[in-house]
């Protein structure tokens, strides 16, 4: 069931990015860069080659609908590869070994910091790898930021939706 489950998260994520979100960006700067919930959620205990298989495959697809040659492919498998790691101090000792990462579970402030610190360091790498130069850091800073503050308020938003 939770196989199913993470497939269907995958492909709506997959076609919200591609067709609604990728056309989006705010003051030129800032890009809410959805897909990124999906290596975030994976259940505590999920093995660790699956969480980066997973990453992968929705990395490889984004890269193919948003003509980035291997950006979010490398970009989201690190997240996916951090993620069980940043995870686990964040968990409750007594919870189940495959406990869902969500806000109901972990506590809101866990929960946001997961997000926040995941999702902040895709978009630095992501902004990073794309402009590949810090000749306008200002400008690498504020795509960053501004992506990670729209992409986590979004996350935030899909999150209260999905605990109900």
């Amino acid at each position: 069931m939770e196989h199913v489950e993470r497939l269907v998260l995958f492909v709506v994520l997959l076609v919200v990015q591609v067709l609604i979100l990728s056309h989006i960006c705010l003051f030129q700067v800032a890009m809410p860069l959805l897909y990124v919930f999906f290596a975030i959620t994976f259940r505590r205990g999920t093995p660790k080659w699956m969480i980066l298989l997973w990453s992968f495959a929705m990395g490889l697809m984004i890269d193919m609908f948003s003509n980035t040659p291997g950006l979010a492919t490398g970009c989201l498998t690190l997240i996916g590869f951090l993620q069980p790691y940043l995870l686990e101090p964040l968990v409750p000792r007594d919870s189940a070994d495959n406990m869902k990462v969500s806000a109901a579970t972990l506590g809101v402030g866990k929960f946001a910091t997961l997000c926040t610190v995941l999702v902040a360091l895709y978009c630095l790498l992501f902004f990073a790898l794309e402009s590949f130069t810090f000749f306008n850091w200002q400008l690498w800073l504020l795509r960053a930021g501004g992506s990670a503050l729209i992409t986590l308020v979004i996350i935030f938003a899909v999150e209260s939706i999905r605990s109900r």
